[in-house]
């Protein structure tokens, strides 16, 4: 039995999405537990390059516009180039658009399938080569949420690349399990993050919302740190396609 199950010491995570929010928190818990990260985001993560180094672990940061799949022959090679192998993937870049379903336009609807589904199953795809072809396996953790679950009001290509995301988790599971690699997903509940902003905003809202989480409050980031690292840890060596909601009860209610 591993000492401690938990220890990500050697271990290299790509994150998706790393620049803010869940994103820079679920770098920051990866680092703390030994990890070093390979941070995709379309702006400098300044701080969260800050915040992983501070916990004396190497960050690598990638620019990348995840909305087409030409950047992943890229990033597995600079990801590769800097570390010489990956061990995790995390898939958290996402992406919405909001609108009335009678009036939602195909690119709206391309624009949220292209980001939240497309390019992280080709993303997925072209690690687990990697995974393979190390011949040690790897953990890939999708980040999904609670329209993985529910239908959600107006945002009807988020929900369905959410549900999907749910799906392709168990799928590549299936399929992949074999090889060694874990792929399961972390749904969050409803988080304090700037797209939540205007929800908290909204008294009326946001006391609905809160009237609805048994723990009676909204998620913070760092309520991440434990599911991500437990899913990239050997804790989790037989945990394959289960999508785990990190949401203070609010689908037991």
């Amino acid at each position: 039995m591993v000492a401690n199950p938990f220890d990500l010491s050697g271990k290299v995570a790509i994150i998706t999405g790393c620049d803010a929010g869940l994103g820079r928190s679920m770098c920051v818990a990866l680092a703390s537990a030994g990890c070093d990260i390979v941070g995709i985001s379309r702006r400098e993560p300044h701080e969260t390059q800050s915040e992983v180094e501070a916990k004396g672990r190497r960050f690598v940061s990638i620019r990348a516009d995840l909305s087409a799949t030409d950047a992943v022959p890229f990033i597995v090679d600079e990801a590769l180039q800097a570390f010489g192998r990956i061990d995790i993937l995390v898939n958290n870049a996402g992406t919405i658009r909001r609108e009335d379903a009678l009036n939602f336009t195909e690119k709206d609807w391309d624009d949220v399938m292209g980001v939240n589904l497309k390019t992280v199953f080709f993303l997925s795809q072209a690690v687990a080569r990697q995974f393979i072809a190390q011949q040690g396996g790897g953990k890939i953790i999708n980040i999904a949420s609670m329209l993985s679950f529910q239908g959600g009001i107006r945002v009807p290509s988020y929900t369905a690349s959410k549900s999907g995301l749910m799906g392709l988790t168990k799928a590549l599971a299936n399929e992949w399990a074999k090889h060694g690699i874990n792929v399961n997903g972390i749904a969050p509940g409803y988080m304090v993050t700037n797209n939540t902003a205007a929800l908290r905003a909204d008294e009326q809202r946001n006391a609905e919302i809160l009237g609805r989480i048994p723990a009676g409050r909204w998620g913070e980031p760092i309520d991440l740190a434990g599911p991500v690292v437990f899913l990239a840890s050997s804790a989790s060596d037989y945990v394959h396609g289960h999508t785990l909601a990190v949401d203070g009860g609010w689908l037991a209610r």
